[in-house]
């Protein structure tokens, strides 16, 4: 689909809806809930509106309401419906519903509007931690069926990462602790997935920690002008594509030998690449997720 924010498949609606498509289908033929559009070979096409009614309808429908009765409702008595299940609280569905729409239409004050709900609600930890990184997953994979493209994916990451680096900018204000201990952030050649390493920076800088953050695609050799001038480094990284999985090993292992080995340094590492790995590398420690990294802070 040359604009896939305006026109939806049915796999594309069960994509993004976890609705299965026999399930919208039944829907449709009971309940008159969607209308498709058909095609002259007579396949299903669904807008943008038809896309969003059937997000609604599943927030709902996930929450106790019974499709019979959803299906009575009238458009303005569905979104006072769904307005009312969201301000209920515990349930981050229909914000990520939301925030799947800003993506789809390419709609920035849609998703500022949803962020202000959220961060009126929750604290900028939870927003990150239980709708951002859950949505960025469900975006992985709404990607790898092809529902969106990767336009639609840097869209909604960008706008994720600059409330990230407004959120770092309040708090860096802080003078950090006056220890020796320095958290030194970095991303190895050629990745550049760095909102998870954003998202460290944050929580380290609200605990008053030192930190120098040196961002995307760092070279190793580069990273010992930082051990000249710093005592006790512990060093964080994110592996999200890069290294490649048959190469993680060998990176850290040389990490370890190369800059590790003979100083009190030590190095973190999470991300996509390392999950339920098990490494036994000196002074290297892998974690499955930001969550475990933070509790060992």
């Amino acid at each position: 689909m040359n604009n896939i924010a305006s026109s939806f498949t049915i796999k594309d609606l069960e994509n993004l809806s976890g609705i299965k498509a026999h399930t919208i289908r039944m829907w449709e033929k009971r309940y008159s809930v969607l209308n498709p559009n058909r095609t002259d070979s007579n396949i299903r096409l669904y807008n943008a509106d038809s896309l969003k009614k059937l997000l609604n309808v599943t927030l709902l429908y996930k929450n106790g309401y019974k499709i019979s009765k959803i299906a009575q409702l009238d458009e303005a008595d569905l979104g006072q419906a769904v307005i009312d299940q969201i301000s209920k609280g515990g349930d981050h569905s229909g914000y990520m519903d939301a925030l799947v729409l800003s993506m789809l239409n390419f709609d920035q004050n849609h998703f500022e509007q949803t962020f202000n709900r959220l961060i009126a609600e929750f604290s900028f930890r939870h927003v990150f931690l239980e709708v951002f990184v859950p949505l960025l997953h469900q975006i992985g994979i709404h990607w790898q069926s092809d529902s969106i493209t990767p336009a639609h994916e840097h869209f909604i990451t960008n706008l994720i990462k600059q409330k990230l680096q407004i959120s770092i900018e309040r708090v860096q204000q802080t003078v950090p602790k006056t220890d020796d201990s320095v958290y030194v952030l970095f991303l190895p050649d050629n990745e550049i997935h760095e909102l998870g390493l954003l998202y460290m920076q944050y929580e380290l800088l609200l605990r008053g920690c030192h930190v120098i953050y040196l961002g995307q695609s760092v070279p190793l050799d580069n990273l010992s002008a930082v051990q000249l001038v710093c005592k006790k480094i512990t060093f964080i990284s994110y592996f999200t594509v890069k290294p490649v999985s048959e190469e993680i090993e060998r990176y850290l292992d040389y990490f370890s030998r190369n800059l590790l080995e003979g100083r009190d340094d030590v190095f973190w590492v999470t991300g996509r690449n390392v999950k339920d790995r098990d490494l036994d590398i000196k002074n290297v420690s892998s974690f499955n997720d930001l969550g475990e990294m933070i509790n060992k802070m």
